[in-house]
């Protein structure tokens, strides 16, 4: 009997413009989202487009914040705060 196929893996990466309140806000949510529909299934990067403006330009961003998951299945861009958590989810492939 073969194993069962693991859950896949989602890689997330959070762009942000520091401190700010959209910022600060697009952490809480995904954060929150995560925790509740990810538990031990996903990696999350938040990186301050501030201090690190090479890989901000590299990821071709068009306003920030920015949730950007690589996997699993195609990339998908979010911008904003996250706070449309239907949009979210469905952005992950959790709500069909």
């Amino acid at each position: 009997m073969s194993p069962l196929p693991s859950e896949p893996e989602y890689d997330l990466y959070l762009f942000v413009a520091g401190s700010s309140a959209t910022s600060l806000a697009a952490q809480r949510n995904i954060q929150a989202i995560c925790s509740e529909h990810l538990s031990g299934r996903y990696s999350l990067q938040v990186v301050d487009a501030q201090q690190h403006p090479a890989r901000a330009v590299a990821e071709e961003l068009l306003g920030l914040p920015c949730l950007i998951k690589k996997r699993p299945g195609l990339v998908r861009r979010l911008v904003g705060d996250l706070s449309d958590r239907p949009r979210v989810l469905k952005a992950l492939g959790l709500l069909a």
